[in-house]
């Protein structure tokens, strides 16, 4: 569970970008955020992770309270929150295994970070994550050589495989086409409920916040609006948030009978999986 009380943001310019925010997410939930640019959606996520200092409030997951960490308590607590970026932030020279081995670099001592020598458990995992994405055959290649979609999945399974008790999730689709949109929403979700794992989308595309999301938290400067369910956000909801607009045309629901996520991948070739091995 995530507790967020009186979330508050202050900045040395003087702008209220949060005004006592007050937000519960239960285990397995995936909230979307949504709001017009400058509604305080981003600086909610980074003062969860604390990229951004809280000038007032309380951030509790399971327990911990996290505005008052400090150092190294504050490493440990990150390495339980997965983060997946708008722009993919992946290190385009590295292969994709690489990438996704990277999230557990706060896991590992020093040295084997330095020479990312992870062990075999750490591999075996990876493994999984890109068979579960559709991505193992691609387990070789260099991130640079991807499609944006593809990108997006990687950085999928490096915030997965830290093992984490929330997901952050930045723009996941903004660089994307509708189809692979919606198919990494879709894939977003699915792990959610298979690890019955939190998560918080800040999204601008309302209509993928409604397709899915469970709940909907509507944010203008600086204030919750609106949080509830997809079915609830109406035309006069949207007006609340956005400003006025015919907004008849945003709202629809989710065809059930949408794409897969991804045609079932080759297997990976056992010479390439015991060439990877040589990361231990």
């Amino acid at each position: 569970m995530l507790r967020i009380k009186g979330l508050t943001k202050r900045y040395r310019t003087g702008d209220l970008a949060l005004k006592g925010i007050d937000i519960d997410v239960p285990d397995g939930q995936v909230m979307a955020l949504i709001g017009p640019s400058g509604a305080g959606k981003s600086t909610v996520i980074r003062c969860i992770n604390r990229l951004v200092e809280p000038t007032a409030g309380t951030i509790t997951l399971n327990d911990t309270e996290i505005v008052g960490l400090r150092s190294g308590d504050l490493r440990r607590m990150r390495r339980r929150m997965g983060m997946i970026f708008q722009e993919y932030a992946l290190v385009e020279r590295l292969s994709v295994m690489e990438n996704v081995l990277s999230g557990r670099l706060g896991y590992v001592g020093f040295w084997q970070s330095w020479a990312r020598k992870f062990p075999q458990s750490d591999i075996d995992e990876a493994f999984r994550l890109l068979a579960r994405v559709g991505l193992d055959h691609m387990a070789d290649k260099r991130a640079d050589e991807l499609s944006g979609g593809q990108r997006q999945r990687v950085g999928i399974c490096r915030a997965l495989i830290q093992n984490p008790e929330l997901l952050l999730v930045d723009e996941p689709t903004a660089s994307l086409d509708p189809k692979t949109s919606r198919q990494i929403m879709r894939l977003i979700k699915e792990l959610c409920a298979e690890r019955k794992l939190a998560a918080i989308i800040n999204i601008h595309d309302v209509m993928l916040a409604q397709m899915f999301a469970e709940r909907i938290v509507g944010l203008k400067l600086g204030e919750i609006v609106y949080d509830g369910p997809p079915d609830k956000l109406t035309p006069a909801v949207l007006t609340q948030i956005y400003g006025e607009e015919d907004w008849a045309s945003t709202i629809r629901k989710a065809d059930d009978d949408a794409e897969p996520v991804d045609e079932a991948a080759p297997a990976l070739p056992s010479i390439e999986r015991d060439r990877l091995a040589g990361l231990t």
